[in-house]
């Protein structure tokens, strides 16, 4: 049974020790999304300031460790009013609950550069289970800042009505499901 322990260990230890830390590029990185508005057209949005940290020990991304932090002061809809109102206590209520978290529990490949990624996403103290999809676009020595570079698409849809945002406003008003959308360029620490 030691000897076991011993392996587990060793074997554990190796891999945390072998992973490779990866954060997004701000300048070539986007969290977007897209809701319904009145069953007739989109909203769209982004949040400017957010930030992607991902471990991996595989070149392929395939065992990702992937954490996610926005904030929601950073909403842009491209209309003040609407962000203004978004922020407040109708919708995310930045003052009280100020970022948005997802952390990755699993990882599956789909196929070559496709992945299922499953974590829990924290929103207004609520905090749900949710599975995107992750497409890794490729690997490269980036030129300009001599750093590797990979470049990820995840998507994927939730329910605003599962975290309490916008309690208030009914779906025909302003739709439940929200597509998500992050373009990421993450660069090797």
């Amino acid at each position: 049974m030691k000897r076991f322990k011993l392996t587990f260990f060793l074997a554990i230890t190796t891999l945390c020790a072998s992973a490779q830390k990866w954060k997004s590029d701000p300048e070539h990185s986007r969290l977007g999304f897209r809701i319904e508005h009145m069953q007739i057209s989109e909203v769209n949005g982004i949040f400017k300031d957010f930030e992607i940290e991902v471990k991996a020990a595989k070149p392929d991304f395939s065992d990702a460790v992937i954490a996610l932090r926005a904030e929601i002061s950073s909403i842009d809809t491209e209309v003040e009013a609407r962000d203004k109102h978004l922020k407040d206590k109708d919708f995310f209520d930045a003052e009280s609950y100020s970022t948005i978290q997802f952390k990755s529990k699993s990882i599956s490949r789909i196929d070559e550069n496709r992945y299922s990624v499953t974590g829990m996403l924290t929103m207004h103290d609520v905090t749900k289970q949710v599975t995107m999809e992750m497409v890794h676009n490729g690997t490269i020595n980036n030129t300009v800042t001599k750093k590797r570079t990979a470049g990820f698409q995840v998507t994927g849809t939730i329910s605003r009505s599962d975290f309490e945002i916008g309690s208030k406003f009914p779906e025909k008003l302003i739709g439940d499901s929200v597509f998500i959308v992050a373009d990421a360029e993450l660069q090797l620490q």
